[in-house]
């Protein structure tokens, strides 16, 4: 079945767009019809790849090589899309930066990098949008990409935790002030996602192992983290027409729900389930299933 061209004709600027989630929103937002995309990220060999798999007949993609940690990084990517389109119609801001750090060894160069890139910068990419935007009269769209840790995560995600928890009084405060220019600002919190991001950085600061994906996926509800082309959808809906008036909302897209119980566990067996109630839906246990 085709997929809706409800962003037909329209430009959308994604940053970390070369791999994971950002590549899938590009791929997506490509598939739905658009004309162009600029993709921007820090890898040139990736980025010119990306870029070549997303172009086709009816959509230009372009890569941008620009550091986000860097005031001029950000003019750099708006500057690009505006000479490269002369408009811009969503933005969706996947860049980010996962590195762990806790109340005990938190340095000044760890904030500044976190704020630097999960903060600062989202908050410069749509002040430069906002103004294309506004300047060519379109309605537009602004995602940023927060996190569940935004609810205060682990001990070891302290500075992440906090540059994400501030996507939420930015996304409402420009939701509101941008909204008689019918640009709309949304945030999407992801839980525990699949991406290459995700596997070197358990690599790097869990000391994971080849095997780590299939182990934590057996302790997950749904039986797997989840998938960049799963969430991509939400995130693709956002940022077109068809997601209405919504603006100003902060979104957990997880599987976990805040507040309930102790977390994410394994699921139960079916010898610990009520004689009335059947397994998950297929009425498999998780334990059956796996096996």
């Amino acid at each position: 079945m085709s997929e809706p061209q409800d962003f037909a004709g329209r430009v959308a600027l994604i940053t970390g767009g070369t791999q994971g989630l950002g590549y899938a929103v590009a791929d997506l937002l490509r598939a739905r019809g658009a004309a162009g995309l600029v993709v921007v990220g820090r890898d040139r060999a990736k980025g010119e790849a990306a870029a070549a798999a997303l172009n086709d007949d009816n959509c230009r993609a372009v890569f941008v090589s620009a550091d986000l940690y860097t005031a001029a990084g950000c003019e750099a990517a708006v500057a690009a899309v505006d000479a490269e389109f002369g408009v811009c119609h969503a933005l969706v801001n996947s860049a980010a930066k996962t590195d762990r750090a806790s109340v005990w060894d938190a340095t000044p160069e760890v904030w500044d990098d976190m704020l630097a890139l999960n903060t600062r910068a989202p908050a410069l990419l749509a002040q430069g949008v906002a103004r294309i935007m506004a300047r060519e009269g379109v309605d537009g769209s602004i995602v940023f990409i927060g996190s569940v840790a935004a609810h205060g995560g682990t001990e070891t995600l302290l500075p992440y935790a906090v540059s994400k928890m501030a996507l939420v009084a930015m996304t409402r405060n420009m939701a509101y002030t941008l909204m008689r220019h019918r640009i709309r600002v949304n945030l999407l919190n992801p839980g525990w996602m699949d991406t290459p991001a995700e596997d070197a950085t358990q690599r790097r600061w869990e000391g994971a192992g080849d095997n780590w994906l299939a182990e934590a996926e057996a302790t997950q509800p749904w039986g797997k983290l989840i998938k960049p082309n799963e969430i991509a959808r939400t995130i693709v809906h956002l940022a077109t027409p068809d997601s209405g008036m919504l603006s100003g909302t902060s979104i957990d897209w997880d599987q976990t729900i805040l507040g309930v119980g102790p977390g994410v566990r394994p699921g139960p067996e079916l010898g610990d389930l009520p004689a009335d109630v059947g397994g998950p839906v297929g009425g498999h246990a998780r334990g059956a299933a796996s096996s």
